[in-house]
């Protein structure tokens, strides 16, 4: 028995440092910042590296890391770039139960940095997008939950799937939609969120499925769609949920990241592991805070995440701010 299967994505990630300018566009409703290139002309890269990547193999290295039981479910190619991925999840002791193809390449994303140490990724999906549900073999599948990362196209259909077989399973789900999944909406998305316990998403993603509103107005309105608990991020404001009848925010602490790729997973994942162990909402939010904050000080999704061990003595020394205040749903 697992504690947790994570389902999702698996990538060989290429970071590109590359020289570029950043443009900040404020309009009536939202400010965007822009990475630019002069068109037509050659770029330099000046530092390159390759690590691995996806948001399913980055949260089952945190959960494993974290003292949990944990394998890994998802569709990558047949050949180095995929033996590089499983050679990797076998060293952190988690079982590969997805499924190899020859039809379709192993995921691959150009990580593109910009001048505040944050990031563009540009993602090619390859087979992830094409886990067939007959090809699982769902014998494997027994665990107390899963954890979703983003999935589309084929994918998405056999996520559908695996929701409905933790349903009838007594397997509870942990989901973590992307952009691109939030903005076909809750209708699109209505056959996983309705099955799901607990629900993780930034501010952007939240407001595509629930409407404008407040962090607190977004997590309720969210909350009716059917998840128990839900984790709303937003960047270096921090993140919110509620919680018997409190709302609670997390303040990070101030630091200067190296890179950002990979925090929103450990701090998702982080949070879950802890809800595992039954830690409680605060100390489940402190941790999530300590482990994202160690990731963006290193480059790649997974280099920063802590062991258990490192995250219970990170924990004693760093003071993470939490603010509540009584609410009614």
């Amino acid at each position: 028995m697992y504690d947790v299967i994570t389902v999702g994505s698996s990538t060989i990630d290429v970071f590109a440092g590359v020289k570029s300018e950043l443009i900040k566009i404020k309009t009536v409703h939202h400010e965007e910042e822009l990475i630019a290139y002069p068109c037509g002309s050659k770029i330099l890269i000046n530092k390159l590296g390759f690590l691995t990547g996806g948001g399913g193999t980055n949260t089952a290295v945190c959960f494993s890391r974290l003292g949990l039981k944990v394998a890994y479910l998802g569709m990558m190619g047949n050949g180095s770039n995929s033996e590089l991925i499983i050679k990797e999840l076998k060293k952190e002791k988690i079982k590969f139960l997805g499924v190899q193809s020859r039809k379709y390449h192993t995921g691959y994303s150009i990580i593109l940095e910009s001048l505040e140490n944050d990031r563009t990724i540009l993602a090619y999906k390859g087979a992830n997008n094409h886990l067939k549900y007959k090809s699982i073999d769902l014998k494997k599948l027994k665990t107390k939950w899963f954890y979703f990362s983003s999935m589309v196209d084929e994918s998405y259909a056999t996520l559908e799937k695996i929701a409905k077989f933790a349903e009838e399973n007594n397997i509870k789900i942990a989901f973590n939609p992307s952009n691109y999944l939030a903005e076909k909406g809750y209708h699109y998305l209505k056959e996983v969120i309705s099955r799901t316990t607990l629900l993780v998403l930034n501010k952007e993603e939240a407001m595509l499925l629930a409407g404008r509103g407040t962090p607190e107005e977004l997590i309720k309105t969210l909350m009716n769609y059917g998840p128990k608990t839900v984790l709303l991020t937003d960047g270096k404001k921090g993140a919110y949920t509620i919680s018997k009848n409190k709302f609670l925010a997390v303040v990070p602490n101030k630091i200067k990241p190296v890179e950002t790729t990979g925090a929103g997973d450990s701090f998702a994942s982080t949070f879950l592991a802890n809800l595992i162990k039954k830690k409680d909402i605060k100390t489940s939010l402190s941790a999530a805070c300590v482990n994202a904050e160690s990731v963006i000080l290193q480059k790649g999704a997974k280099g920063g995440l802590l062991t258990n061990r490192q995250l219970l003595s990170q924990l004693k020394k760093k003071k993470i701010k939490i603010t509540e205040k009584k609410v009614t749903i």
